[in-house]
């Protein structure tokens, strides 16, 4: 997985629709997108659990894990600060999307704009 961070685009804070495309559909292609296409991680697991909802969670985790590294290895260094931290794959690429909007609506109201 390191070797295919380094390859891919990285993150850099303008690029979102091309390296969020890239991501979804590299974990994808290694069936790790679960965390991003579910809803909700799964429940807990209880002493009623079965089998199979062990397994979806114990999978879930894996992919919201393997997830995260992938789109934190492939952001740039100057970029990370700024995106909210969190355990959550599809909440830190909501967090990544909110970051964004909010970059956007500080340059229409001038903020970065040199004076």
């Amino acid at each position: 997985m390191f070797a295919l961070g380094n390859a891919m685009t990285k993150f850099n804070g303008l690029n979102y629709a091309d390296w969020s495309e890239k991501i979804q559909f590299q974990l994808g292609v290694m069936n790790l997108d679960m965390a991003l296409i579910m809803d909700e991680k799964p429940a807990a697991i209880t002493e009623d659990s079965t089998e199979d909802e062990k397994a979806l969670l114990e999978d879930w985790e894996r992919s919201n894990r393997l997830s995260l590294n992938l789109m934190r290895m492939t952001m740039a260094d100057n970029v990370k600060p700024s995106i909210p931290n969190t355990e959550n794959a599809r909440e830190f690429m909501k967090n990544i999307k909110k970051f964004l909007s909010n970059k956007f609506e500080m340059k229409d109201m001038g903020v970065f704009e040199k004076t």
